[in-house]
């Protein structure tokens, strides 16, 4: 049911990345969280780490955006599910501006996300080497295309009072309203390494802190008023929000059937007058860290009970496990770690041993190799990774090649590669993946109850990837 959805709402962007959308979202997302204001967090394009800082920020769920994997259609419905019921949303762009999909237009831009959702920009401007030259860089945003409104600059790195007093008379030259500036405060910078900022769960007290001082810069140079009239302009949202209950029972999204199964038509969720909802052990802690919102809240409504577990910590899968997703993350930091913990690896590779429906996705494919820069891992696949100097980035066409636990052969998923460590081989006797662009290849892997890939893919594209592991973990359990 399509309806009116009265949100203000901002989408913070930038002319490039580093210029420091996630210092402003983030601090903005806090600052207005202090004020009582329930702000529903939103970040455009695949990112993982970002949200667990708009998430720590909001005390909501940090929420993607992306119009290549889930397609433009599912934007507003996406968004709409989680800003239901808030006063603000905040919603932090990727790259450039008008950056998107290689080769593909304005697709998964944060200029479209911006005109999908009707909502004015805030563009963060690094002002550090320029002063007047800013009116130009800023008109030019401004201009290139006209149905992205830009209602105001943020001025970043922003080095003295005369530096400051230079670039607002250059913009109010150019007619467009300053609503902050922040001057340069590296003590407020959250830590990088090699696939981008330290994600919360490893640095939780320390990220808490981080926040705190990015809502005092924020609140200290920023207009919040002005930001907050700013996001009151947005017009009505005419969509019907997403739900995974809805998602899993359209008839254009069902699962297809298990082999044998007769098709029809919409299938109610596993737990309608099947007994207990399997059990589907979802991997968490430091080392495990990239997820979608959605993925859980459609497992649930396919009819499982989500339980997480720390692979750090626990020594056993969660108690009547029936299925495990274990996700991306950074378990090349925690090797060793994870290699100690031989009691989980052995009772992963015991579970997959029995058939029981396993989807591993880039850091779960490591940690189902054998080894992981020569430390033992669990030992399901016959193969080994490491790390590497080439960072593999970008969006991937991908059609499954093999029945699997998660999709049938010839279902069709747009997925994310982001990783600096490669697997050898990249794929077994039976591919999960094959890529039709931009390269052609296999990879992955499929083995009885296991899917693993480096491929991340956004389920609420394809929700019939729950149901049917869902099933699948109702038959094992």
């Amino acid at each position: 049911m399509v309806t009116s959805l009265h949100i203000p709402r901002l989408v913070i962007a930038a002319p490039s990345s580093g210029s420091g959308k996630t210092t402003v979202a983030t601090g903005l997302m806090a600052a207005f969280s202090e004020r009582g204001l329930a702000v529903s967090p939103h970040k455009a394009g695949p990112d993982y780490i970002d949200p667990g800082y708009h998430a720590l920020a909001t005390g909501r769920p940090g929420r993607n955006l992306d119009a290549f994997m889930c397609g433009p259609e599912l934007v507003a419905p996406l968004f709409a599910h989680g800003a239901s019921g808030c006063d603000l949303a905040i919603v932090e762009g990727v790259m450039g501006l008008y950056d998107g999909a290689a080769g593909r237009g304005e697709l998964a831009s944060t200029a479209q996300v911006a005109k999908v959702l009707r909502a004015p920009v805030v563009l963060v401007v690094d002002a550090s080497s320029q002063s007047r030259s800013v009116a130009a860089l800023v008109h030019g945003f401004a201009s290139f295309d006209p149905q992205v409104r830009l209602g105001g600059v943020i001025l970043n790195k922003v080095g003295s009072d005369r530096h400051e007093a230079m670039l607002r008379e250059a913009l109010e030259e150019a007619g467009m309203p300053v609503l902050g500036v922040l001057r340069r405060a590296p003590q407020v910078a959250a830590p990088s390494r090699h696939l981008g900022l330290v994600p919360v769960a490893e640095r939780r007290s320390d990220a808490l802190s981080s926040v705190a001082a990015l809502a005092d810069q924020v609140r200290a140079g920023c207009d919040l008023e002005a930001l907050m009239a700013l996001a009151r302009t947005a017009p009505a949202l005419e969509c019907e929000p997403w739900s995974p209950e809805r998602a899993l029972t359209s008839r254009g999204v069902a699962a297809p059937p298990a082999p044998g199964a007769a098709d029809s038509g919409p299938r109610p969720v596993v737990a309608a007058g099947s007994g207990p909802r399997p059990v589907i052990a979802v991997a968490g802690g430091a080392a495990f860290t990239f997820s979608y919102a959605e993925h859980a809240e459609l497992l649930t409504a396919a009819g499982a009970e989500v339980v997480t577990f720390d692979p750090l910590r626990d020594e056993a899968l969660p108690e009547g496990t029936a299925g495990l997703v274990i996700g991306g993350g950074f378990p090349e930091v925690y090797a060793p770690e994870l290699a100690a913990n031989a009691p989980l690896r052995k009772a992963v590779a015991a579970f997959a041993e029995t058939g029981g429906p396993v989807a591993a996705e880039c850091a779960g494919l490591l940690y189902l190799a054998r080894s992981l820069d020569g430390k033992p891992m669990c030992g399901v696949l016959d193969a080994d990774a490491r790390m590497s100097e080439r960072l593999t980035l970008g969006y991937r066409e991908a059609v499954a090649v093999s029945d699997s636990a998660l999709a049938v052969t010839g279902t069709r998923l747009r997925g994310h590669e982001f990783h600096r460590t490669v697997i050898e081989p990249g794929a077994g006797s039976a591919p999960a993946w094959g890529f039709t662009h931009p390269e052609r290849r296999v990879e992955g892997f499929v083995r009885q109850g296991v899917h693993a890939s480096y491929l991340h893919t956004h389920w609420a594209a394809e929700p019939s990837v729950a149901r049917r592991f869902t099933e699948a973990a109702a038959r094992a359990r």
